[in-house]
């Protein structure tokens, strides 16, 4: 099955103790659809600047992502700076250049009309809703937002989640969403304003899956999918929309969406979030063989299996 994904394809700036790095390759919709692309057929709506080379590119059509989506127009390519301290936990923005991306509108193809699945990557909600109303026979849609979003732009994210089956956000983006300190409380009425599911990502601790009751055959409970202990982690730029292109791709992988095919999707995105810390950028998601994400996938599983 096909997955369309739309979002931003940026440069990034990055400054961690293990490096600087200039302009690399980064953006919410490349990370996904280089992390998704192991597991399904991966399309990309997104804008870039004339700043944006064919090797830019070619770092997904090299992964069978088709960029035919992907705008090409005046200006230069959204950039972000920032730089992490020594927990790694959380990036510091030092500058934000919007450049094309501020007057971003999506234009879905018309050869993507017959996507599949859809995830909606963290963009204005306004774009949000205008490409989910466009995209009907979709089976099945995730959708990411921000505390940008949540705390500015409420009325209108709202409308959003009305429209998304999955949502995956970290744990405080839950909390602040649903203005309750308590995160299984607040999932329970994250889960009333629309989703079906939600994806709480708990960053190096991993992420737990909760269900609105009756969705998806199965019990109620929430699942919880452990974080992989690494030796080596030198970026986590890009670690959460791996983990969601890990996540959405193994669905779109399958024949049925139920909640055991979504709890093994939670060990799919956390294996894809913990190969894309280990090296700067989309380097290592670039290198991978699906024999090592399915060893690594096994590994996981080990990690939780009580003999």
């Amino acid at each position: 099955m096909s997955i369309l994904v739309v979002g931003s394809v940026a440069f990034d700036t990055l400054k961690t103790p293990f490096g600087e790095r200039q302009k690399i390759l980064g953006g919410a919709a490349t990370y996904f659809s280089l992390s998704a692309s192991y597991f399904t057929k991966v399309r990309v709506v997104a804008v870039v600047g004339e700043d944006f080379t064919a090797d830019n590119e070619d770092v997904m059509k090299k992964r069978g992502v088709d960029t035919r989506g992907i705008q090409h127009a005046k200006g230069k390519t959204f950039h972000w700076t920032g730089e992490y301290a020594e927990n790694l936990n959380e990036a510091k923005t030092l500058n934000t250049e919007l450049n094309v991306f501020e007057t971003f509108q999506p234009s879905i193809p018309p050869e993507y009309n017959n996507s599949d699945f859809l995830f909606l990557a963290n963009i204005d909600p306004v774009l949000q809703t205008r490409v989910r109303d466009a995209m009907q026979k979709v089976q099945l849609v995730g959708g990411d937002t921000m505390n940008y979003w949540i705390s500015g732009h409420r009325q209108q994210l709202e409308e959003m989640l009305k429209r998304v089956d999955v949502l995956l956000i970290n744990d405080g983006e839950a909390r602040m969403l649903a203005g309750d300190s308590s995160l299984p409380r607040a999932a329970g009425k994250v889960l009333q304003m629309g989703p079906r599911a939600l994806v709480t990502k708990h960053g190096e601790y991993g992420a737990t899956i909760f269900f609105r009751d009756g969705e998806f055959a199965g019990g109620h409970h929430p699942f919880r999918a452990p974080a992989m202990p690494l030796d080596e982690v030198q970026d986590p730029t890009g670690a959460g929309d791996s983990f969601a292109g890990g996540f959405m791709g193994y669905l779109a992988s399958q024949g049925e969406v139920n909640r055991r095919v979504l709890k093994h999707a939670m060990f799919y995105g956390s294996v894809m979030g913990s190969f894309a810390v280990e090296r700067f950028g989309t380097e290592r998601l670039q290198s991978l063989t699906r024999e090592e994400i399915d060893e690594r996938f096994t590994i996981f599983r080990e990690l939780t299996h009580l003999d």
